[in-house]
């Protein structure tokens, strides 16, 4: 038995078919804005998913866990087709089919606004540990640095306890995309009476594109062809921005 929130989404395009073989279920997480079973649309990037299988007469279908639980999934028996949102990494394009990108999001630092840090390279960052959360993919020089040794990592199980642990001044750093940081400090009861405290720096580390990443088989090639396919059908970015500013984000 599966254990998470699940919804479908049939997008804003043409009627879509009822009949199941037209419909597409991914696993994913609750990663606001992009991502929610609360969200309007289920989030931009669901919505952008969304659209594109639309165009093509499909249905999307999505089931919510925790991040490691909707990766697995699609590594063993399930009735997920692929998971998402996902960073590249040459690692990822050895395990699975990776979609065309779904969308982008702009990956940083939080800091504490009593100790601001000042950075121009990774290796001014050598001497920081950062909160990372557990599972995730960052930037390639990023994770190589953690890999071998020259980058020292605090890893949580997800973005919120991350800040928490920011506030608390447990870590110096958290690294995190920019409207995820910006979603939770003004939607989280939790957070919001910490939002004083935090701070996000303008310096980015990447604007990160996003994917979808398929089982590495026959079903996996089909549905990302489908996928590709509508993505090439939809103003992917209109799509994206429409689906932020109903959620409040930007």
């Amino acid at each position: 038995m599966l254990f998470g929130s699940s919804a479908a989404l049939a997008g804003s395009a043409s009627p879509v078919p009822a009949d199941s073989t037209r419909i597409i279920r991914l696993s994913s997480l609750e990663w606001p804005p992009y991502t929610g079973a609360s969200l309007p649309r289920q989030g931009a990037i669901t919505a952008v998913i969304a659209a594109a299988l639309a165009s093509m007469g499909y249905r999307l279908e999505v089931q919510y866990f925790p991040w490691t639980r909707a990766t697995a999934l699609i590594k063993h028996n399930s009735p997920f087709a692929g998971y998402y949102p996902e960073y590249f990494s040459a690692g990822l394009a050895r395990e699975f089919l990776i979609s065309d990108p779904i969308g982008s999001g702009p990956l940083g630092f939080a800091y504490h606004a009593a100790a601001p840090v000042q950075w121009g390279s990774m290796a001014d960052l050598s001497t920081y540990r950062i909160g990372v959360v557990e599972g995730y993919v960052n930037t390639d020089e990023f994770d190589t640095r953690v890999r071998q040794g020259k980058q020292m990592v605090d890893a949580a199980v997800n973005d919120k306890q991350n800040l928490r642990k920011l506030a608390a001044r447990r870590v110096p750093l958290v690294l995190i995309d920019r409207r995820v940081y910006d979603h939770l400090i003004r939607n989280d009861a939790d957070l919001r009476p910490l939002a004083p405290t935090l701070r996000f720096h303008p310096r980015l580390l990447e604007d990160k594109q996003l994917y979808i990443c398929f089982r590495p088989n026959a079903e996996g090639a089909r549905v990302r062809a489908i996928v590709n396919e509508g993505l090439k059908r939809i103003d992917i970015e209109a799509v994206l921005a429409a689906a932020l500013s109903a959620g409040g984000a930007n």
